[in-house]
């Protein structure tokens, strides 16, 4: 078992590796397909979500949570039985919710999702997330028993499947009309998931087997209301905020076309932005998902220990770890971005939105760790609370601003940037409420936030000289950034800031 450091270390180093796959995976996707079609697959997977937040997300949570607890308590034998309890809850819910989708694929795609050419793709949405969800609880329980290389390396073997199985249906089917290729897309992922299902379940069965069912376990009743005070409110506030995004997804190319453009240029723009350049914002901030993994289980093990002060320290340091490395990571993006989007997609809008969606990143990381923290002291329903105002929010300003002349997806990116900062002004105001931990805001905003703008502005203004001197903007970029980092870790250091002593691995 890992400590909390060595398990987020290595999370992220694995994930990075992931996401750098990915995300040449998504570039070599939307060079084969265009931006047309990202924005058709773009518009089916906030069903996904929400079909994922209706059966298996909050169930995940209550695995995670359980699992460290369970193992905190010595009983393992409740865990094994919490095991089968959520996977019988999941088929259950996913059985008629799945069939119900599959028989009313045609009106969803035409009346909600706007183009009939999503149908097939939503189809095949139903046999991946029962894949997923069978991986998804599975994994979770090597989360919440921090172990997590398992996990992490058979997800890493995964994005290789994946893009193995996408690319290759593509190159040997294309062309094709755009719904068949949305098709293909959700196939591939069917057969990726396939993999990740069946291998954690199998590790799963042998890891418990070695751990043996020592414990007195639980009754069925009391083992079912464990469950469910977890999994009720994290489902709903998952099911709540990819209700709200599928909406998002939905009105946006509706809302651009009500507004005065084309319906293809419509969806071509929702691609551009959604389906490009929020993934290219995600790529330096791998790091937040294992950190949250990670910090989750710790926090539900120290209020199960009844470690008030172990609590706070773990949600400074997460706050800290957030902090040296999110906002460099935006600031840099915002100076490289532009070249990096024209240099992977081929497309000069990914740059074109990028100030006020790096805040909104940056923000989002925040609203993270800091929901992590509140389901980690179980908080749930007040995250759930929080996440429903932000999508409101969101979703009012797509109804309002995207149709009004000039503006268009500048109307979404305005509703991103206010729901977020809302978002963050709340969950902070929670966590400082029920955990007791005082704002360290020089550590947390001042130090990080100043070497990440005096990094960026020189950085700028190195990246014009070298392309004005005719280096190529490849390489400009990569000199660009190494001076950036350099410069960054200087000026945190001047300030007194050791992100050694930030990021130290043990926790």
């Amino acid at each position: 078992m890992l400590s909390a450091g060595k398990g987020a270390l290595f999370l992220t180093a694995v994930g990075a590796v992931s996401q750098i796959l990915g995300f040449g995976y998504r570039v070599a996707l939307s060079r084969a397909v265009g931006a047309e079609v990202m924005g058709l697959y773009q518009l089916i997977m906030p069903v996904y979500s929400v079909l994922l937040s209706l059966t298996a997300i909050g169930l995940t949570s209550a695995m995670s949570n359980l699992t460290s607890q369970y193992l905190a308590l010595g009983n393992r034998r409740g865990l094994s039985q919490t095991m089968g309890t959520c996977l019988r809850a999941f088929f259950l819910l996913l059985l008629p919710l799945g069939a119900l989708v599959i028989w009313l694929s045609d009106p969803i795609s035409v009346e909600l999702l706007g183009d009939a050419r999503t149908q097939l793709g939503l189809i095949l949405l139903v046999p991946c997330v029962a894949l997923t969800g069978v991986e998804n609880l599975h994994k979770h329980f090597f989360y919440g028993a921090g172990l997590v290389r398992p996990p992490a390396i058979v997800e890493l073997v995964e994005q290789f499947i994946r893009t193995a199985a996408v690319l290759g249906l593509l190159f040997f089917f294309l062309p094709q009309y755009p719904e068949r290729v949305v098709g293909l897309i959700v196939l591939g992922m069917v057969i990726c998931e396939v993999f990740s299902a069946c291998t954690l379940s199998i590790l799963y069965r042998r890891r418990l087997g070695r751990l043996g069912l020592n414990g007195p376990g639980e009754t069925a009743r009391i083992r079912r209301k464990r469950v469910l005070s977890i999994a009720l409110p994290v489902g709903a506030n998952a099911l709540l905020g990819n209700l709200m995004g599928a909406a998002n997804a939905t009105l946006i190319p509706q809302k651009l076309v009500e507004g005065g453009m084309e319906r293809s240029a419509a969806i071509s723009e929702f691609g551009v932005v959604c389906g490009m350049t929020m993934p290219m914002l995600s790529l330096p901030i791998v790091f937040l998902g294992a950190l949250n993994l990670v910090l989750v289980p710790r926090l539900a093990r120290a209020c199960a220990l009844n470690w008030p002060g172990e609590v706070r320290r773990l949600s400074s340091r997460a706050m800290a770890a957030v902090s040296v490395l999110t906002l460099p990571a935006m600031a840099l993006m915002v100076v490289l971005g532009p070249d990096l989007g024209r240099l992977m997609f081929k497309q000069d809008g990914v740059g074109e939105h990028l100030i006020p969606l790096a805040v909104t990143t940056a923000m989002s990381c925040y609203c993270s760790v800091l929901a992590a923290v509140l389901n980690g002291v179980g908080l749930q329903k007040e995250v759930a609370a929080v996440s429903l105002l932000g999508g409101g929010v969101q979703l009012a300003c797509t109804l309002v601003l995207i149709p009004l002349p000039g503006l268009g997806m500048k109307g979404y990116v305005a509703g991103a940037l206010v729901s977020t900062a809302l978002e963050l002004v709340l969950c902070l105001s929670l966590v400082l409420r029920h955990t007791g931990l005082r704002p360290q805001l020089f550590r947390w905003m001042t130090a990080p936030g100043l070497a990440s703008l005096l990094a960026a502005l020189n950085t700028n203004l190195l990246l014009r000289y070298l392309k004005a001197s005719g280096l190529p903007p490849l390489w400009a970029g990569l000199g660009s950034l190494a001076f950036a980092l350099v410069l960054y870790l200087s000026a945190l250091h001047a300030q007194g800031v050791s992100l050694r002593d930030t990021l130290r691995v043990k926790w």
